[in-house]
């Protein structure tokens, strides 16, 4: 089914992609100027178009001078001005707004389940953020953490250290979260998974859902005497190994509630403070209160993962999405060999997020055209079930040309849409 799809859909550059979901979002119109209300002059959309893809596709702003003829003064005035991480989360919204409305998005997934996932990239040079990852990188490297959600959009990117955590990020984005996205449910690896996240993202009102390598390694906790718990549970009370400090939840609930609170309305950041109590000793109380509320619903969650196959398949679907869009990723940021090339955290921020924001143009793209392809072959009386729609991912670059010239001629790429705003579809005779 994909591979009819695939191709059914036009083929289109990466600058004629976003110049149409510009077109059709708008998202352009979020890059404001750093200095406030400024007259927009009819090049500035060519600009940041060509400022976007030299940061996503990794060019720079010196390559991107040479291929599409504008001159490195003026994108480099534009990316000054323009591209921030402000404006740049504000065009992701508009893009993840369209996204949602789609009539293939709800196949997808419901929207309330997100994953993330930490993707590593080598680095040239030196920077603060670098680190020497000889597993990964032949010098040094740095990792995105990204989160996103089970209709395949990105909604939260980060540049951590690749040595650090993960699992100390996994709140930051949920709880940042400012797309209309009900996140109820997450999904991570092993990396993303300690005691800490369990009891914070109950207290949230949140489900964490993680995959964990060898689990039948970790500790199940009991809430009381062993000899109870074998009793009433014949086959899996053995495995409950050690009894749960209940009274020292009790003393410390109200705080724990505190603690929940001041996350939930921003007061304190979610990664200090999950670094904090993850590396506190047993002396701290309140630390030690939560890693024990984090052991009982680690164990809950153990039992229903064990016991639910429909539960894990979900999990692991997810965090596959996860990877189909960290392989496109790595599609767009061909160049230099995908070698981050920016030193400092705030420029290598902004290339995230032109990363991500290219991404999910390129996945809201391919929703837009799977819907229309989907609709054309139900007319002509091909049954297709949504089931099967549900496992075709549109974070594939099959029916995009990242290379060659890059000119950007928006009244050109325009005019050559249909009538109905969209490309003509390529239609096979045998498909139906």
């Amino acid at each position: 089914m994909k591979a009819e799809l695939t191709e059914m859909l036009p083929f289109a550059p990466i600058v004629s992609l976003l110049i149409e979901m510009d077109k059709r979002t708008g998202f352009l119109d979020c890059f404001t100027h750093a200095g406030g209300k400024q007259a927009r002059t009819r090049e500035l959309k060519r600009n940041l178009i060509a400022v976007l893809l030299a940061q996503s596709t990794n060019l720079g702003l010196t390559r991107m001078a040479d291929a599409c003829g504008i001159s490195y003064d003026i994108l480099a005035w534009t990316a000054e001005w323009y591209v921030r991480e402000e404006t740049l989360r504000a065009a992701n919204l508009a893009l993840i707004g369209y996204h949602q409305r789609l009539p293939l998005t709800p196949v997808f997934g419901t929207g309330t389940l997100s994953s993330s996932d930490g993707q590593r990239f080598p680095t040239r040079g030196k920077s603060v953020t670098a680190r020497a990852l000889s597993r990964y990188f032949a010098h040094e490297g740095l990792s995105t953490y990204t989160h996103v959600t089970d209709q395949h959009t990105t909604y939260g990117t980060k540049i951590i250290v690749a040595t650090k955590r993960e699992a100390h990020y996994v709140l930051d984005e949920i709880l940042g979260n400012a797309t209309d996205i009900p996140i109820t449910e997450h999904a991570t690896d092993t990396h993303g998974v300690t005691l800490v996240n369990f009891g914070l993202f109950d207290l949230l009102g949140l489900q964490l859902s993680p995959r964990i390598r060898d689990l039948g390694k970790i500790t199940l906790y009991r809430t009381g005497a062993k000899a109870a718990a074998e009793t009433a549970f014949p086959l899996t009370g053995p495995l409950l190994a050690r009894k749960l400090n209940t009274d020292l939840i009790a003393e410390h609930w109200d705080d724990l509630l505190r603690l929940a609170g001041s996350l939930k309305f921003g007061h304190a950041t979610a990664s200090l403070l999950v670094g904090k109590l993850s590396a506190s000793g047993r002396q701290n109380a309140l630390a030690a209160a939560l890693k024990e509320y984090g052991a009982l619903r680690r164990t809950v969650y153990t039992a229903r993962y064990l016991s639910d196959p429909a539960y894990r398949r979900k999990i692991s679907r997810q965090l596959n999405k996860g990877e189909s869009l960290h392989a496109l990723k790595r599609d767009l940021l061909y160049a230099h060999e995908g070698m981050i090339r920016a030193r400092h955290l705030e420029g290598q921020t902004e290339q995230a997020w032109c990363l991500t924001l290219v991404t999910n143009a390129v996945v809201t793209w391919t929703t837009e055209y799977y819907g229309l392809a989907v609709e054309q072959m139900r007319a002509a009386g091909r049954r297709i079930d949504d089931e099967v729609l549900a496992h075709i991912s549109p974070a594939h670059s099959e029916n995009i040309n990242f290379f060659g010239a890059i000119e950007v001629d928006i009244d050109g790429e325009l005019a050559q849409l249909s009538p109905t705003g969209y490309r003509p579809l390529r239609v096979r005779d045998t498909l139906f």
